[in-house]
């Protein structure tokens, strides 16, 4: 069976939803209005197990801010995962919740005739404390009122506030220790496709519009306010200089009028500690982060402490090297997606173009470095040659062998640095994991090698401010310091500074 995930429930479940409550409780489902009215519901905290896009199961509670008793309104799992432990990982998930929103004891009703449910909430710390005669009907049938007190003193996750502004997106996200709680991303790429790639001036316009409304609907997703928000992170580097110089600005700015303590992250760091929010992150393990700006392979021992670069593009990242040949060969920006579509139709061992640094030669100095630039000059005197030879040729033949050179390298390269370092273990991120062609040829190469991968939901790949909320509230949990307010934004930041204080 595929990965089961635990996840905060939205409007785009609701069809879902409904179907899984009629086929569990009948002729005493909800009607969708009423589903709808409470899991939308400001005082209500609703999540869905999703097997892929499938939901599995759901629960939901309901917490008014004037009392400190939560109340849980409905759980239920699908009927061929029952008992396997996924209704008792909704109810702990409820009681984390409720614990959250400062709730002291949280109630429930259960069927008189339903013991497999009694046992499992009574093994969670609730007892039984009032029957109400005959509440279902028409069977006739007693409900159980049961009560569960929660602990006062114990330790509530941080919720981190992250703001991402390093290249081309806006991105706010929202965490509450490892859970995801709101990610929203306002991507200003229609405005750079006319230049053929990103402006940096026009990123930095973009963001500071971008920021405000961003922030409102990230914060209406969460279904919090800044008064929740325990700590700020925001990425000061690596990036374009003036864009990140938007987030920083904004971030100290929410730091000051809100008391909040404010973490500077690192980017790249990022794209790596976002895998918590997917389940544990195993370390060691090692890391390709491939981007329109960054193409870097990372060895990472511990995320707040041993991150150490392995190699890096000398000169083109992969995604530069994409929206460069896309435009050479007519198509749209940027050019991740465009050459993807076009290579779907192609044969890509049409034309063996190079693979940069992978000579014998390069090995002793650039065993783990990347360079795309020959590529790309390859494809462009390939192109001109048979232009010049008023030669026919297919796009798709070109697209899909530029990209198999591309994917074949980047995989190679992370595929040894695994197996030299003794690490079976492979995470990637980044924008350029959409491509379908790198995502099926590291899943090849690591079953060959047995290496296990790990590529984060595409939404958490592309840069992305829950990114930077997972790594600074990693931060928070380890009680590290927060920054100063004097710390400065570094385009240039070493992926070995996690945290800059």
């Amino acid at each position: 069976m595929t990965e089961i995930k635990l996840l905060p429930a939205g409007e785009q479940y609701i069809d879902q939803m409904m179907a899984l409550e009629h086929e569990c409780f009948g002729r005493d489902a909800w009607t969708e209005e009423s589903m709808r009215f409470e899991m939308l519901a400001d005082h209500t905290r609703y999540f869905v197990l999703l097997e892929e896009e499938t939901v599995r199961g759901y629960a939901g509670l309901s917490k008014l801010p004037s009392t400190n008793q939560a109340d849980v309104q409905t759980i239920a799992v699908a009927p061929n995962l029952r008992g396997r432990g996924f209704g008792r990982k909704l109810l702990e998930k409820l009681l984390t919740e409720a614990n959250h929103l400062g709730a002291t004891e949280i109630f429930l009703e259960v069927r008189a005739d339903n013991p497999v449910a009694q046992n499992l909430y009574a093994s969670l710390g609730f007892e039984h404390i009032d029957t109400r005669k005959r509440y279902y009907q028409p069977d006739d049938v007693d409900a159980w009122i049961m009560r569960a007190r929660l602990s006062e003193g114990s330790l509530r996750e941080p919720i981190v506030l992250g703001i991402e502004s390093s290249c081309d997106e806006t991105g706010i996200g929202i965490v509450r220790g490892n859970t995801l709680l709101a990610n929203v991303i306002s991507s200003s790429m229609d405005q750079h496709a006319r230049f053929g790639g990103v402006v940096p001036e026009i990123a930095a316009r973009a963001h500071l519009e971008a920021l405000q409304p961003t922030l409102i609907q990230a914060l209406h997703d969460a279904k919090l306010s800044m008064q929740d928000i325990d700590a700020i992170a925001v990425t000061n580097g690596p990036g374009l200089a003036g864009a990140l110089m938007v987030g920083v600005g904004a971030a100290k700015a929410l730091s000051v009028a809100s008391g909040k303590p404010i973490y500077a992250v690192n980017h790249l760091v990022g794209h790596v500690g976002v895998d918590v929010l997917e389940g544990e992150l195993e370390l060691p393990t090692i890391a390709l982060l491939v981007s329109g700006g960054h193409t870097s392979l990372l060895l990472v021992k511990d995320l707040l402490d041993d991150v150490t670069l392995l190699g890096e593009t000398i000169d083109d990242a992969a995604g530069e090297a994409f929206d460069k040949v896309a435009r050479l060969l007519g198509l749209s920006y940027p050019g991740g997606p465009a050459i993807d579509k076009a290579a779907s139709g192609g044969d890509p061992k049409a034309i063996r173009f190079p693979r940069g640094l992978t000579l014998p030669k390069d090995m002793e100095k650039h065993r783990y470095d990347f360079s795309f630039s020959g590529l790309k000059t390859a494809v462009a005197r390939w192109v001109e040659v048979a232009e010049n030879n008023g030669d026919d040729f297919s796009v798709a033949d070109v697209a899909a062998s530029f990209r198999e050179a591309v994917a074949d390298v980047l995989t190679a390269k992370a595929v040894a640095a695994c197996n030299e370092h003794g690490i079976k273990r492979l995470l990637l991120g980044g924008g350029v994991v959409a491509n379908a062609r790198l995502r099926e040829l590291a899943a090849e190469r690591c079953v060959a090698n047995g290496i296990e991968l790990r590529i984060p939901e595409l939404n958490l790949c592309t840069d992305n401010g829950a990114m930077i909320a997972a790594l600074g509230a990693q931060l928070v949990m380890a009680g590290r310091a927060p920054s100063s307010l004097d710390f400065g934004v570094d385009s240039t930041l070493s992926v070995e500074t996690v945290h800059t204080k």
